[in-house]
């Protein structure tokens, strides 16, 4: 079990002009983050360590303010950002802290329809994320695009099949899924909003006012639709959720045969990261995808 060093103990609270905690507890759950609830006299605050080269929570605090500047308070709580340090070559974020309650999803659905629709209000010309990024520990590229075809193929699928193991697919499979993938995609009007991008029922929840609550966001530019298609990928959601989410975005036609597609780049990332059942989930996506 990593402890929290003094060092970093008095640094946090010089940063927050804090004395000595008064209780320090250790968070499990995580597998890429050392995690903490620190307790000041009058505050709570959720404490992330990350000891990797890569800037990961770098990139969680860019996406998790981006993402507070579209919602509805009312309905939906992003977790704010107190502070980002860098200590020793180890990244530290410091975000408040959310007392997570079972209630119903019906704000949690409101609150993402919610986001989704004010990001899109706001105009965006392209497809894409300004800052590179990460899905897990995988790298998300960084570029725009003002096509939604090509940037959810050459910045996001094709980028995962590179890495894919060779002997998986041959050039030949990979060439006709992606060209499948563009047939499919190629009617379709998606709707450019800010999406948290790695939305499955880990990453959410609601809080004790019932509040829908969304966290550890891997977020870009993208069809609102990749956000709703990724919470059915391990279930999780009820379906107060997505009566709430379709009263703002109802269901177009095609949207079953989309779910697999934008799957198939969750499903991709998990190959890379994990290997074993999911290099065999790989090959059931593409024969689905293949067989629409």
């Amino acid at each position: 079990m990593q402890k929290l060093s003094p060092i970093e103990i008095n640094e946090i609270c010089e940063e927050l002009g804090e004395t000595y905690p008064k209780s320090i507890e250790q968070v499990h759950g995580g597998d890429i983050h050392s995690a903490w609830r620190i307790e000041f006299s009058n505050k709570k605050l959720f404490l992330k360590i990350n000891i990797r080269n890569k800037k990961f929570l770098e990139f969680e605090k860019y996406c998790l303010q981006n993402l507070r500047k579209h919602i509805n308070q009312e309905n939906l709580v992003i977790p704010e950002v107190i502070a980002y340090k860098n200590i020793k070559n180890k990244e530290i974020i410091l975000l408040e802290w959310i007392d997570m309650h079972n209630f119903d999803q019906k704000k949690l659905g409101k609150g993402l329809g919610e986001l989704h629709l004010k990001s899109a209000d706001s105009n965006p010309k392209m497809f894409g994320f300004s800052v590179e990024g990460f899905i897990g520990t995988t790298d998300q590229k960084k570029g725009f695009e003002d096509n939604w075809i090509d940037c959810f193929l050459n910045l996001r699928i094709i980028p995962q099949l590179l890495i894919l193991k060779s002997s998986t697919l041959d050039k030949e499979i990979i060439n006709k899924v992606t060209e499948k993938i563009k047939s499919e995609l190629l009617n379709h009007k998606p709707i450019n909003a800010l999406v948290h991008g790695d939305l499955w029922s880990g990453n959410a929840g609601m809080e004790k006012s019932g509040k829908g609550v969304i966290f550890d966001p891997a977020s870009w530019w993208a069809d609102n639709e990749v956000d709703i298609a990724m919470t059915k990928l391990f279930g999780g959601f009820r379906e107060e959720f997505y009566e709430e989410y379709h009263k703002i975005f109802p269901i177009k036609e095609g949207f079953e045969k989309r779910i697999i597609i934008y799957n198939f780049y969750h499903i991709l990332n998990h190959a890379n990261m994990f290997g074993g059942g999911y290099l065999k989930q790989v090959e059931h996506y593409v024969n689905a995808i293949l067989n629409m």
